[in-house]
C-alpha cells in the first residue's frame, strides 16, 4: 500500500520555505552592513551575553564548533570581536564585542523584528504567539 506525499503538508517543505524567505531577507539588510548571515548568530550570542567561549557561542546558537570558530575569525578581521585569553583555561579564549561590534546592535537589531513581523502578519496574535511557542518546543532540545 503506497501513501501518497503531498508536499504542501510536509513540516519539512513547509519550514524550509519560510526559512529561505527569512533568511534571505536578513542576508539582505546585513549585506548593506558589509555583513552576512552566517556572522548574525554569533553577533546575537555575544550581544546577549560577552565574555563566553566559543563553545558556549556554538551551544547557544545551534551552529557546529568549527563553524563557529570561522565565525570568529572573521568577526575578529572586521574589528567586531575580541578573543581574551580565559583565566580558568590555557585552551581556549572568551570572546568579546569590541566597541564598533556593540554599536552593530543598534543598527542592526531592529532587521529580524522587522522581517519576522512581515512573515507572522497572516496571523492574528494568538496564531503568533501559538506558532512561537511550538517551534521553540521543537527546537528546544535539538543539538547540532
Amino acid at each position: 500500500m503506497s501513501t501518497s506525499f503531498d508536499r504542501q503538508k510536509s513540516l519539512g517543505w513547509l519550514i524550509n520555505v519560510v526559512a529561505l524567505k527569512l533568511k534571505n531577507e536578513l542576508d539582505a539588510g546585513l549585506k548593506e552592513h558589509g555583513l552576512s548571515i552566517a556572522l548574525w548568530p554569533t553577533l546575537m550570542c555575544l550581544w546577549e551575553e560577552e565574555g563566553v567561549t566559543q563553545r558556549e557561542i556554538a551551544i547557544k546558537s545551534k551552529v557546529e564548533s568549527s563553524t563557529t570558530t570561522r565565525t570568529i575569525d572573521k568577526l575578529v578581521k572586521l574589528n567586531l570581536v575580541e578573543r581574551q585569553d580565559d583565566p580558568n583555561s590555557r585552551r581556549s579564549f572568551r570572546i568579546y564585542l569590541t566597541d564598533e561590534g556593540r554599536a552593530l546592535k543598534d543598527k542592526l537589531i531592529h532587521l529580524p523584528t522587522q522581517i519576522n513581523e512581515a512573515a507572522l502578519s497572516s496571523l492574528n496574535d494568538e496564531e503568533q504567539d501559538q506558532m512561537i511557542s511550538l517551534l521553540q518546543k521543537m527546537v528546544k532540545d535539538i543539538d547540532v
